[in-house]
């Protein structure tokens, strides 16, 4: 059995749980078309010489089984599966970090990627990276401002024009009242006055005797 047919074959029957050797970030991520994405995959054994990358497309595809891409190999760098654009995809290693960089994404390249490392006899799979290719990135929701309300003025009622005569009885009753007032105040006073200029003529014709 070719070397390839049998590494997609130990994928398809090997569990996908996560494995705390292989942690993929992030978790999640969404790109536009035409754009470059930049997945990795951190390995805790610092013994591991050789890294692949597999991808498992979003249903409802037919090829939904799960794809050999690439791997990167300490001696030999990167190297490609059959019928994979070289210039696409790039495999490199930064220290415990493995990176898989994809170039001018298009919607088939949706789907979960994978990190793997061969182990004697077991296979051991990174957590997983779901990548979902947009043509166009949804607008982030601004959030809602709350309206602040507006103070209310209370305006004074404006008088109302009144049709009619302009004084009620009332009010007439009361200047009539004030009027009479003024006239009581005023002949007092006349009086007073006229006694006052009494007494002094009587007492000045007394002196005068």
């Amino acid at each position: 059995m070719r070397p390839r047919m049998w590494l997609l074959l130990a994928a398809q029957l090997a569990a996908l749980h996560g494995s705390s050797v292989l942690q993929q970030t992030p978790a999640y991520i969404m790109v536009q078309t035409n754009q470059m994405v930049i997945l990795s995959c951190r390995v805790i054994s610092s013994s591991t010489t050789r890294i692949y990358w597999l991808r498992q497309r979003k249903p409802p595809s037919s090829n939904n089984h799960h794809e050999f891409l690439a791997f990167w190999d300490s001696s030999k760098g990167t190297m490609h599966s059959e019928g994979v654009e070289q210039e696409k995809i790039v495999v490199f290693r930064d220290g415990s970090l493995f990176y898989l960089n994809l170039t001018r994404v298009t919607l088939e390249d949706s789907g979960v990627y994978f990190c793997m490392v061969i182990g004697s006899p077991s296979l051991t799979f990174g957590t997983g990276t779901q990548l979902s290719v947009v043509d166009i990135l949804p607008t982030t929701a601004q959030p809602t401002k709350k309206s602040t309300p507006k103070k209310t003025v209370c305006r004074l009622p404006s008088p109302a024009i009144r049709k009619g005569p302009l004084c009620s009885p009332i009010t007439l009753s009361l200047l009539v009242a004030g009027v009479l007032v003024l006239l009581v105040s005023l002949g007092v006073a006349i009086h007073l006055y006229c006694r006052q200029r009494r007494a002094r003529l009587r007492f000045m014709k007394q002196f005068y005797k």
